[in-house]
């Protein structure tokens, strides 16, 4: 989700070779339903799940992301929240161990398409494999 990273120059691909989902966090849980959709009817066999440093979604916790959204939308807008869970991650490179697990594990990605996850250094540029 975060307008530094071009993933055309971190990956050297070139327009329509890549199905880029994006998302707070980079979250698989999150992007599921595009992955099934990008796997099933359109081909793709190989997910390559990238968080990056900096990430703002280590910076706050479920009841931080509440607090804030009560602050600002009042209570109808927390209660039409109420009970999500907005992800947040305090650990980097787990972040990317945990979603990848989960995409490994879910029936809903097939045990051909192969799974991997990795981290975009915002300060470097370079991209480095966590699994």
């Amino acid at each position: 989700m975060d307008a530094r990273i071009d993933p055309a120059v971190a990956f050297g691909i070139s327009l329509g070779d890549a199905h880029v989902i994006r998302n707070a966090g980079g979250n698989a849980r999150d992007a599921l339903r595009s992955l099934v959709i990008s796997e099933q009817l359109l081909g793709t066999q190989e997910i390559l799940l990238i968080k990056h440093s900096g990430c703002g979604m280590l910076t706050f916790s479920n009841e931080d992301a509440h607090t804030v959204v009560e602050k600002n939308l009042g209570s109808e807008g927390e209660d039409a929240l109420r009970g999500l869970d907005f992800q947040p991650f305090g650990d980097l490179d787990q972040g990317v161990k945990d979603d990848v697990a989960f995409l490994k594990e879910s029936k809903a990605i097939p045990d051909g398409v192969n799974v991997s996850g990795w981290v975009y250094e915002v300060e470097t540029g370079r991209v480095k494999p966590i699994v």
